[in-house]
């Protein structure tokens, strides 16, 4: 197929649809745009490896000049789009220019839920390498560090700090972390993690006010606490980058909506992949939107396949993963966790190494998730299951026996 392919932000939704085009086999023209001027950047170091300081910024790298040149995409960062044109199909960059299209694929992501309190400096919100790079040297100073934020975020930013050997305290209003994904039983486990690590929390309380400077900070507790730091981190959520099509006339509804095949509903020639695209889900029968690295991998293919084979589409329905670092913990999330009505420990948590799997079912008796620490053979028996829609206890059962 010809023409040209504009695909808009350069994260791995992004690179990874224009790889994925030349290898389906577009012909044409591909621009790959990026609002950063770094060279296409992996995001999860970001709270892991690069925070601990066990990467450099090029192991992170997706996409580099000379792979960018053997494939023929054309890279134009550092100039972040402002809006597109489906009448005059054109995105147009906020340096002026005006990009042709005669396919456009939206992988703008998301960003990283604005924080509601503003000190005079040393808060740090940790979604792009210049934030990582900031953070990294706010942590050479001496100091406590509070992280606001107990999800898989904050969770690994508390376990870099450790890493570095600074004292932390994570605060979240939840009871227990991540207990809205894998419920309160399981995220207990969680909880004694960080204890385990030398990690204070302040959970089931939230944030009042954020005031001082970088080295001097004071977090003050909804309960009347205040938690002196030095530094402080807030992972409380992220938002779609959608705000640039807000005069677009496309459907824009916390994310890009999309059909089950990745194009956006009502429009030529435009698909949405990662983060940014909310999308018609065949297996959950609802529209999603789905903040997974894997969930953007697997869409960016889906995506160009569709784009290069328009007359046999394939339905993008995933069964959701994601992974979590966590000191010495690997959290494997499969399916959803949280629509389950009951679910059962297997395996020991408590062990040393930890082996255990939480399996997830609804009430019709269906497998609709797990949770598992250091299982890998039974990661690979689980994420079969729930793509063949096995029955809980026939997993249970299943899973109970390779213990």
């Amino acid at each position: 197929m010809n023409g040209t392919a504009v695909v808009v932000g350069a994260s791995v939704g992004g690179v990874r649809t224009a790889q994925a085009l030349r290898r389906e086999g577009w012909q044409g023209r591909i621009t790959l745009v990026g609002a950063e001027s770094h060279l296409p950047y992996d995001k999860p170091p970001l709270s892991k490896q690069l925070l601990a300081g066990t990467w450099d910024v090029p192991r992170t790298r997706l996409l580099d000049e000379d792979a960018a040149k053997r494939d023929d995409i054309e890279l134009r960062l550092g100039r972040p789009a402002v809006g597109l044109d489906p009448a005059d199909r054109e995105v147009r960059l906020a340096d002026g220019a005006a990009l042709p299209y005669g396919v456009a694929v939206l992988a703008t992501g998301s960003a990283a839920r604005p924080s509601p309190w503003r000190p005079r400096s040393g808060l740090h919100l940790l979604r792009g390498l210049d934030d990582a790079a900031a953070l990294r040297r706010d942590l050479r100073r001496p100091g406590p560090v509070v992280v606001v934020g107990g999800g898989f975020i904050g969770a690994e930013v508390a376990a870099g700090v450790r890493a570095l050997g600074k004292a932390v305290t994570v605060v979240d209003p939840a009871p227990v972390p991540m207990g809205r994904v894998m419920g309160e039983e399981v995220g207990r486990l969680f909880t004694g993690l960080h204890h385990r690590h030398g990690t204070a929390t302040a959970f089931g309380v939230g944030v009042a006010e954020v005031t001082g400077e970088a080295g001097s900070l004071e977090v003050r507790l909804t309960d009347g606490r205040v938690l002196p730091a030095a530094t402080v981190v807030v992972g409380i959520g992220a938002v779609p980058n959608d705000a640039w099509l807000r005069d677009s006339g496309l459907p824009v509804e916390d994310g890009v909506l999309c059909d089950a095949a990745c194009r956006v509903i009502g429009v030529e020639d435009v698909y949405a992949v990662g983060d940014v695209a909310r999308w018609h889900h065949p297996g959950h029968g609802r529209r999603v939107r789905v903040e997974h690295w894997t969930n953007a991998v697997e869409q960016a293919s889906c995506a160009a396949y569709n784009i290069v084979h328009p007359d046999t589409p394939r339905d993008h329905a995933p069964v959701e993963y994601v992974w979590s670092d966590q000191y010495d913990w690997k959290a494997q999330i499969i399916g959803r966790p949280d629509t389950a009505s009951t679910h059962r420990l297997i395996g020991d948590p408590h062990a040393v190494p930890a082996r255990f799997a939480a399996l997830y079912g609804d009430d019709e008796g269906r497998l609709t998730g797990a949770v598992l620490v250091g299982w890998p053979k039974a990661t690979l028996r689980i994420r079969r299951m729930a793509a063949q829609g096995t029955a809980f206890t026939t997993a249970v059962e299943e899973i109970g026996a390779m213990e």
